[in-house]
């Protein structure tokens, strides 16, 4: 039981990493990407490369992956500069489906379809990561991390920028705000932040393929923004809890056949959605009274 419970822990932290980082751009730049699990698979593939080739050190491995994701990142950030919208959303879906047939087929570096096995524990000056435990702690670390670097950087000039961008994108234009530096900037910071849990991921489980980086794992993540409330700092982490107990829930429900438990999940998780959207829009921990993030 302990063991169950540490493992959800871990997961928890990771994914709620990735729901921050998602909600960097989405509830405060008004950038809605259905492409972060890319980003997520781009720290994971380049923290277990680096480790398997170089070293596992948490001080090398992890800067390297937030380097490379921030990097690809600009792959997103440009149709971010030219086309807003339903527009953006299309075309982020196109990058989520390029970046997973890559996955799929670069064989010399993500395994293919096999994935990477071998992945060793992450080492921390020497000590190599490996108890359960000390790795949940790991995780609830960096989770704290993520969360005082964003919480910094929104209540900076940077944050309020992002705020006016989101509100209004030719009025900010208009203030004088570079609003092309300031969307690649977003998108930079929010792609080299889940790369974060990308590699945390990679050295948790010690294996990864490209199906832990689909679209569904992308919608997944809009789901816990959405339902714990966007534009908010303890939204996604609401939302990532809920979202990852229902399961667990769910499991322990004996009457349900155990064969449709996935599908009944599915539904579990579009009736919140729904129900969320007609009675409380702006998420659980959003205000009641505003049916937008602030």
């Amino acid at each position: 039981m302990l063991a169950y419970i540490l493992n959800l822990a871990t997961l928890m932290c990771i994914n709620a990493v990735l729901a921050i980082t998602l909600n960097f751009i989405m509830g405060y730049a008004g950038i809605f990407s259905m492409a972060h699990a890319i980003f997520f698979g781009v720290g994971a593939y380049t923290a277990a490369y680096f480790a398997l080739n170089f070293s596992a050190s948490f001080f090398l491995a992890i800067p390297v992956a937030m380097f490379v994701a921030a990097v690809l990142s600009l792959v997103l950030a440009l149709p971010a500069l030219r086309v807003r919208g339903e527009y953006f959303v299309a075309a982020s879906l196109g990058l989520q489906v390029l970046g997973v047939t890559i996955f799929a087929e670069w064989k010399s570096f993500t395994g293919g379809l096999g994935g990477v096995i071998g992945i060793p524990p992450v080492d921390i000056f020497g000590y190599a990561v490996a108890d359960p435990a000390q790795f949940m702690l790991l995780a609830a670390g960096c989770l704290l991390l993520v969360v005082f670097i964003t919480s910094t950087l929104l209540r900076s000039s940077f944050g309020r920028n992002l705020k006016a961008i989101r509100d209004s994108e030719s009025a900010a234009h208009a203030f004088g705000k570079n609003v092309s530096l300031i969307k690649t900037l977003s998108v930079m910071i929010s792609s080299a932040l889940a790369a974060i849990a990308g590699a945390l991921y990679a050295f948790y489980l010690g294996f990864i393929n490209v199906e832990s980086f689909m679209l569904d794992t992308s919608v997944l993540l809009m789901a816990m923004v959405i339902i714990g409330g966007t534009g908010t700092l303890l939204g996604p982490i609401v939302g990532t809890m809920l979202l990852m107990l229902l399961p667990s829930l769910f499991s322990y429900m004996w009457f349900l056949p155990p064969t449709e438990i996935g599908a009944i999940q599915q539904i579990a998780y579009g009736a919140a959605m729904v129900l969320l959207m007609i009675f409380r829009p702006s998420g659980l921990v959003g205000s009641s009274k505003n049916t937008g993030a602030k």
